[in-house]
């Protein structure tokens, strides 16, 4: 096979041998139900000034 060739054979290879060696995974397997809360003694205006601190030296 050539450079850019395209052989439907090998794709269709490749999805029975994926098809066999793949487990399930659930979506839901790490869900958590819950509250984050975050305690600071910075000023949210200290934070923003410092994000565009962090933007200008990009």
């Amino acid at each position: 096979m050539g450079f850019g060739s395209y052989d439907e054979s090998e794709q269709e290879r490749q999805q029975s041998n994926d098809d066999e060696d793949v487990e399930g995974v659930s979506a839901h397997e790490h869900e958590h139900e819950g509250t984050v809360n975050v305690e600071s003694d910075v000023s949210t205006d200290a934070l923003v000034e410092r994000l565009g601190e962090i933007k200008n030296e990009e």
